[in-house]
């Protein structure tokens, strides 16, 4: 063996995005429901933008966070879906060593911005069916943009550690990665040195930080169920609850694809290789495509307008 394939290298020049190993004779069709998720999700989510902007009636708190939720789903597909895309059309599998890890900042960090999001949407609905007269009074334009702000302040603060961690690691023998993007887990595997380090932070920010965005949520959910029940008919019970069902699909696409996708490439060890990166895949493309129509369906305010808009195009 050449000592060339041993020699550490602490910041190689490239990385090789190997794509799918084992399926690359079906890249093209595998590209399909890629390109044509990525076009749902890029027209799903600017539409959402674009309706809360021009409709005066949807500017409250709740659809200005869905507004940031937009941004945040745009920003992470397009972080790693062109990319993607590259590999299967046109073999270009290379990506630099600085490129990977921003893809890998990106990507995980509006991710977790996304679960934030997720918090302060379930904390809007709680201050509105808990204490609707108050509910103008606590969440003020300039209570919505911090919260905001302070999203992204934590989704950089609690990744950043990821890249800084992943940048001051030995690299030898191999910089491919069997992956179509950097995954934090994925990069951190070609690492020559105990990673143990990288590993139990992944785990802490999986199931800390994000195990208490949960637990936030579930309180939340927790007082809103009690003020319902505590409604005096079943109707007033089942109109107000609807208004919660629209954010409690997407916590659930969200939380159950990012943990199922986590524990399955750290746990996974007899998984198919292929079906580790698939799930990743489906994992980051599944919330982008589905939140606009889980709101775009499940929310009368956002439909109707959508209607006017498409009758308006039509006549």
């Amino acid at each position: 063996m050449s000592d060339s394939n041993t020699t550490h290298f602490t910041n190689p020049s490239t990385f090789i995005l190997l794509g799918i190993p084992g399926l690359e004779v079906a890249y093209v069709w595998i590209s399909i429901p890629f390109c044509a998720m990525y076009i749902i999700a890029l027209l799903g989510n600017i539409t959402i933008l674009f309706i809360v902007k021009t409709e005066p009636s949807l500017h409250e708190p709740m659809y200005y966070f869905l507004c940031m939720l937009a941004i945040a789903n745009l920003v992470q597909a397009t972080s790693v879906l062109p990319k993607t895309l590259s590999i299967f059309w046109f073999n270009s599998r290379e990506i630099e060593f600085s490129a990977c890890l921003t893809q890998m900042f990106f990507l995980h960090g509006f991710s977790m911005i996304e679960s934030g999001l997720f918090v302060a949407m379930a904390f809007d609905r709680y201050v509105a069916i808990c204490h609707p007269l108050r509910h103008s009074t606590i969440l003020t334009y300039s209570v919505v943009a911090k919260i905001g702000l302070a999203m992204m302040l934590q989704g950089g603060m609690f990744i950043l550690p990821y890249a800084l961690l992943a940048r001051q690691w030995p690299y030898c023998r191999t910089n491919i990665i069997p992956h179509t993007h950097c995954e934090h887990m994925a990069v951190v595997k070609l690492a020559c040195a105990d990673t143990r380090i990288s590993n139990y932070y992944g785990l802490f920010v999986l199931l800390g930080v994000k195990g208490l965005h949960i637990v936030f949520i579930v309180v939340s959910y927790i007082q809103i169920l009690r003020a319902i029940f505590r409604l005096p008919t079943r109707d007033a019970r089942l109109k107000t609850f609807g208004t919660c069902w629209s954010h409690l699909f997407s916590i659930f696409v969200f939380f159950s694809s990012s943990i199922f996708s986590s524990i399955t490439h750290r746990y996974g060890q007899n998984v198919p290789l292929y079906f580790h990166i698939i799930i990743a895949n489906v994992y980051l493309l599944v919330p982008p495509v589905l939140n606009p129509i889980i709101y775009g369906v499940m929310t009368r305010q956002i439909r109707d307008r959508l209607f006017r808009l498409l009758i308006v195009q039509k006549t």
